[in-house]
């Protein structure tokens, strides 16, 4: 970018010297900026939409986004209680960034060195000791380049996708189409027709309104649909049926298995059971140690004989 010529009567300086020197533009006025200090976060965001001419607030997504970025921005810098003209400075390196996203279509990496250039120029040196407010601290840069990183930089990709993509209506449209075209001698003409799109029309009269809108007496009252148990149930008690009288009613009740039985039943069974798995056991130890018996006989035998 070329640098600026110097007006008449304008000492000539090098590019060295203006490259140092902070911009002269400010973004919003010192009496702006005087106004929207003196208010709340309410009042900042009426005076800030009159300021940017914001008027389609409600139905914009893009005027939305852009008001909350530049409040969050001046009431961040307000609270860690920047100078009238540091707060014009700083309002102005906000609509530079943007900008140069926007309008100059400027990837992330060329931003933040944009921001580098930028900080350089409104930072105050150690060595010079000066009372111009216009410049920051070391530590106000420091604190200006944290708060881009969480707030713009941080959501580059959204914000370009905010400028650049674009957003087609997708209930109501019209489109321009070509229905005749047709020659003369006096030249060619052309009918166009609009098209227009419309929603579909309900099957009822009067569409339904919003559930939300209405209270639930309301809406269980006169619009919602009765259900098939409540209509099976109403159709039952205005037409009995002649059976339905005469059947008796019965009650499944669930019998206890060990009804009728006594503790001495239970205990006589249970000894019953007890005996004869021990016989049980007797015999299989029994036998198991006849078995032994005969193989210990068989060696000893082996062994007198030997």
């Amino acid at each position: 970018m070329a640098a600026a010529e110097p007006r008449p009567g304008e000492p000539q300086k090098d590019a060295e010297t203006r490259e140092r020197e902070p911009p002269s533009w400010n973004f919003l006025s010192d009496s702006q900026i005087s106004d929207l200090l003196g208010e709340n976060i309410d009042g900042l965001q009426k005076k800030m939409e009159e300021f940017l001419n914001f008027r389609q607030l409600q139905t914009s997504l893009k005027e939305a986004i852009l008001l909350d970025y530049y409040v969050s921005g001046f009431w961040w810098a307000k609270e860690i209680n920047f100078t009238l003209p540091q707060l014009s400075k700083f309002m102005t390196l906000l609509y530079t960034l943007l900008e140069n996203l926007s309008a100059k279509h400027m990837f992330l990496e060329d931003n933040i060195r944009e921001l580098g250039k930028a900080l350089a120029v409104l930072v105050q040196s150690h060595s010079e000791k000066s009372d111009d407010l216009d410049f920051f601290s070391v530590d106000q840069a420091n604190a200006i380049t944290d708060y881009l990183k969480i707030s713009l930089f941080q959501h580059y990709k959204l914000y370009e996708f905010l400028f650049y993509s674009p957003r087609e209506e997708l209930v109501i449209g019209a489109e321009a189409k070509c229905v005749d075209e047709r020659d003369s001698r006096q030249g060619s003409e052309v009918e166009l027709a609009q098209v227009i799109e419309l929603l579909k029309q309900a099957d009822d009269s009067f569409p339904a309104p919003l559930e939300e809108g209405i209270s639930y007496d309301i809406y269980s009252t006169f619009i919602a649909p009765p259900s098939p148990v409540m209509k099976t149930e109403e159709t039952d008690e205005e037409c009995p049926s002649p059976l339905r009288e005469f059947q008796p009613e019965t009650e499944s009740v669930e019998e206890d298995p060990l009804c009728g039985y006594t503790i001495e039943d239970v205990e006589s069974v249970l000894g019953q059971l007890t005996d004869e798995a021990i016989e049980k056991i007797q015999t299989e130890i029994n036998e198991k140690l006849q078995i032994q018996e005969k193989a210990f006989n068989v060696k000893i035998e082996k062994l007198k004989k030997a």
